[in-house]
């Protein structure tokens, strides 16, 4: 289970703005000072007091590079809440250990909203509403790779 506020973000969200084009050549610790600053130029701050990112449809479009959930990993976010991911965008989390939930009522969260999520049950339950959203259930073998820190370290502790 997570809890944490969420900060929100609308449909849409592509890989060019969660993480620019422009800083890619820089090492991750610089570069994810600019993540989502085309929406918001203070993301990076509010991300450590806001662990649980949410967005609508179509979030982590575009091109299938791993700077994006890094980036965000790498910030502080902790969960992505979406209403449904590109693919690509959504393995790529799981692939670093970043926690994807899918969940047809994202729309209902408003960012500063204490969110409590079980991705074994597939339940958010809105602290600051009360109210209750189905998401996606995460299967026990990628909790595994999430909680080692993602595939290449899960790897490595499968090989020792």
């Amino acid at each position: 289970m997570n809890t944490g506020k969420a900060i929100k973000f609308g449909d849409d969200i592509n890989t060019d703005i969660i993480s620019p084009p422009q800083y890619m050549e820089l090492g991750i610790e610089e570069s994810a000072k600019y993540a989502m600053s085309a929406l918001d130029p203070d993301f990076a701050e509010k991300a450590k007091e806001n662990p649980i990112l949410v967005a609508g449809k179509n979030f982590g479009s575009g091109s299938s590079r791993e700077t994006s959930p890094l980036s965000l990993k790498y910030l502080g976010v902790k969960v992505i809440v979406a209403e449904f991911f590109a693919r690509i965008f959504y393995r790529n989390c799981i692939n670093v250990g970043l926690l994807v939930v899918e969940c047809k009522e994202a729309a209902r969260i408003c960012t500063g909203d204490e969110l409590l999520i079980d991705f074994l049950a597939g339940q958010i339950k809105n602290l600051t509403t009360g109210e209750m959203y189905a998401c996606s259930r995460i299967p026990e073998h990628l909790i595994c790779l999430i909680e080692a820190g993602g595939l290449v370290n899960y790897l490595k502790e499968e090989g020792s």
